[in-house]
């Protein structure tokens, strides 16, 4: 009798601790947050899917509340996992018992004992599978009841099991095996997906569709056996045939949802800022110009458009395919390659705001520049030179020796600041390293760091951050350069005619509308680049090979220039692009000749713009020098002929002054005539090792002009 007693009170005593247990504790309410299960879906700038990504437990979630869930599916589950779900307090005994009887009998696990509260707790907080771990799950599914009411207890479930195939949840299961949102399932379906979530590796109705039929069956005479459903709708979803989605779901614009992806991995609806009817047809103009390119070595393009004012993402292209087995996931957006040329207009920028003004004459000379690796000599991309040039030209026409000159006027250190608050953070080593080659871009960039530099240039000296999310606000602009000075860099790079000598009259940078573009090619053509702006759009895009094998001849201008034309104009959109603005410059009437006001005596006017108070004043140098004399090469000048270029380019400019009423020039060197020019008084002559004297004089006749020496070694 005594033991019967004791053993009644320690049942008693362990009950109460049980219950204890149970009240003392409340269950955690944030376990049962959604946003631990729910999948990251990009949207584009209009709401459509790009992209559903894997949420934290590895697969794809879309939580819904059972309102939007077709009644058929709790139904289901209650049906195949736990049919005395509705009156049981989280732990039901008699199912445990009726599973161990069931298991015996079979000589194996046919069945489970664990609630659907149970299995709740274990997907919110999984507990070891050992007999201390099954007491933890029953107490707190006990504490889940006591917090949640059985419908909410459902919610959790269904939207929490695993159905496979990276499907968590009855909304992304649904979608995931029969394209459809879970508020449409029919009772035949919410039967298949239903008896997924025990074994969904066995019972997968893509990988093995005889089986899940087989669970599916199950699945409904269970329903019937329990009362949910009668002999009718038994056979109505019996004959019911399943229609599966089709398996191979690509996903849009994947180079930029794979960056997006990186950036955040908060769950649920991620509005971006893509435009998609414009990412389409991107991507189809990327490929179709790389297509035309094949035979010229080049395999590759990328490209980005940028809404100007705000910095919308509106379309990433890293790739012709990003599903190519080979290299297709590799983004040139973000990767990082030399920008040849495209850096030139914020090195003349510097020295804009340092009093250079777009009519300063710039030597195109053979230069040196002592560094401390050597003496530095930089060529022009046409192999010769074109003597003094005016700012205006040297960047229209992207000559390197005026921009290596300005850099070395500017110092590369100040440079190199510059162009880090403009967003090149891939810029990380020292100015030393990089030295006045960083003007010509031997420093590696990414393509989106090119792409809103620009745009800052494009919003007047303003730097901001792209936007990419948008549910952000826009990023307040920095100021980078003064808003004169941004303007007078645009007009230079907007400038067709000014560009004429170098790319022809009709090139790829010539629009319908004013635009302000810059082109770029690294050294040995592996890699060549186009960007440029309009106070709406920015474009910026990259033509090459992954693997560095130089291209055929293809520079900014025949590669990535075709390309960025293409994009410029499907981006601007119908209608003419306004005006960019000039307020806060002063047009001025200039001497072509001489750079000096405009004056009666002057035969060649141009016009030209100034940043206040620094262009030339009413009292300048005359128009014209009163006496005919040689202007380059100046006295005394030694050239030296670089061993590496070709004897054919191998030549010094020589330019000269005369009277108004001269019209044409003889040149001698040595006293032996070379040849004869019109204005500007612009000849070429070949080098020739030894020291020798020019001088000119009018074709007309008259007396010649004083000899200047100069010597070239050897």
């Amino acid at each position: 009798m005594r033991a019967a007693v004791a053993s009644l009170a320690c049942a008693l005593l362990g009950a109460l601790a049980l219950w204890i247990a149970v009240i003392a504790v409340d269950f955690p309410a944030e376990w049962l947050a959604p946003a631990r299960v729910e999948s990251r879906r990009l949207l584009d700038r209009h709401g459509g899917l790009l992209r559903e990504a894997l949420s934290d437990a590895e697969g794809r979630g879309v939580w819904r509340p059972l309102a939007q869930i077709s009644p058929w599916v709790p139904r289901a589950f209650i049906a195949i996992e736990d049919r005395r779900f509705e009156s049981h307090p989280g732990v039901d005994l008699r199912g445990i018992a009726r599973a161990a009887r069931d298991n015996l009998r079979a000589g194996r696990v046919v069945a489970g004992g664990s609630t659907i509260t149970q299995q709740v707790v274990q997907l919110v907080h999984p507990e070891p599978r050992t007999v201390v771990g099954k007491l933890f799950e029953a107490v707190w599914a006990l504490r889940l009841e006591r917090a949640v009411d059985k419908a909410g207890i459902l919610e959790q479930y269904v939207n929490r099991a695993p159905f496979g195939h990276g499907a968590f949840g009855i909304e992304a299961a649904a979608r995931q095996y029969l394209d459809k949102p879970a508020a449409a399932l029919s009772l035949a379906e919410a039967a298949l997906l239903a008896g997924l979530p025990r074994a969904p590796s066995v019972t997968n109705p893509f990988t093995d569709p005889e089986a899940a039929r087989r669970r599916q069956v199950e699945v409904l005479h269970q329903m019937r056996t329990v009362g949910f459903i009668d002999d009718a709708a038994l056979a109505d979803a019996l004959a019911e045939p399943t229609r599966l989605a089709a398996r191979d779901a690509r996903f849009v614009a994947p180079h930029f949802t794979s960056w997006a992806l990186a950036q955040d991995a908060t769950p649920g609806a991620v509005p971006t800022t893509l435009d998609p009817m414009l990412q389409a047809e991107a991507e189809r103009i990327v490929r179709q110009t790389v297509r035309e390119l094949h035979d010229r070595a080049v395999s590759q393009a990328a490209a980005i458009v940028l809404d100007t004012p705000t910095g919308d993402v509106l379309a990433w292209v890293g790739s012709v395919d990003f599903f190519a087995p080979r290299d297709g996931q590799v983004d040139m957006v973000i990767s990082r390659r030399q920008p040849g040329s495209t850096l030139k207009p914020f090195v003349y920028g510097l020295g804009i705001e340092d009093g250079f003004t777009a009519a300063t004459r710039l030597p195109d000379l053979p230069l040196f520049f002592p560094t401390a690796f050597g003496d530095y000599r930089p060529r022009n991309y046409d192999r010769t030179y074109h003597g003094f040039v005016t700012l205006r030209t040297a960047l229209a026409n992207s000559y390197n020796v005026p921009a290596v000159w300005m850099a070395n006027r500017v110092g590369p250190a100040r440079l190199l600041a510059r162009l880090r608050a403009l967003g090149f953070a891939s810029l990380r080593r020292g100015a030393d390293h990089y030295g006045l080659g960083l003007a010509l871009g031997n420093g590696e960039v990414q393509l989106l760091e090119l792409a809103n530099a620009y745009r800052a240039l494009a919003n007047e000296g303003e730097w901001a951050p792209i936007r990419w999310r948008r549910d952000t606000p826009v990023a307040t602009g920095q100021r980078v350069m003064p808003v004169a000075v941004a303007r007078l860099v645009t007009d230079l790079i907007a400038d067709p005619i000014a560009r004429v000598p170098a790319f022809g009259r009709a090139n790829p940078l010539d629009l319908p509308f004013p635009a302000a573009a810059k082109t770029g090619t690294s050294t040995d053509f592996t890699d060549n680049w186009t960007v440029g702006y309009t106070p709406a759009v920015t474009v910026a895009v990259w033509v090459g090979n992954f693997d560095g094998r130089p291209m055929e001849g293809v520079s900014g201008i025949t590669g990535a220039g075709r390309l960025w034309h293409r994009l410029m104009r499907l981006a601007a959109g119908e209608g003419r692009p306004r005006e960019f603005r000039t307020a806060g410059l002063e047009r001025v009437r200039l001497c072509e000749a001489t750079g000096a006001r405009f004056s009666e005596d002057c035969a060649h006017p141009v016009e030209e713009w100034f940043l206040p108070g620094t262009a030339p004043g009413p009292t300048g140098a005359p128009a014209r020098p009163a006496a005919l004399r040689v202007r380059l090469p100046g006295p005394g000048g030694v050239f030296q002929r670089d061993a590496d270029t070709p004897a054919v380019h191998a030549r010094l400019l020589m330019q000269a002054d005369a009277p108004a009423e001269v019209q044409s020039l003889a040149f001698e060197v040595d006293g032996a005539p070379i040849g004869t020019s019109a204005r500007p008084f612009q000849l070429w002559w070949s080098l020739a090792p030894g020291r020798h004297r020019v001088r000119v004089r009018p074709v007309e006749g008259g007396a010649p002009s004083a000899e200047v020496s100069f010597e070239v070694l050897d």
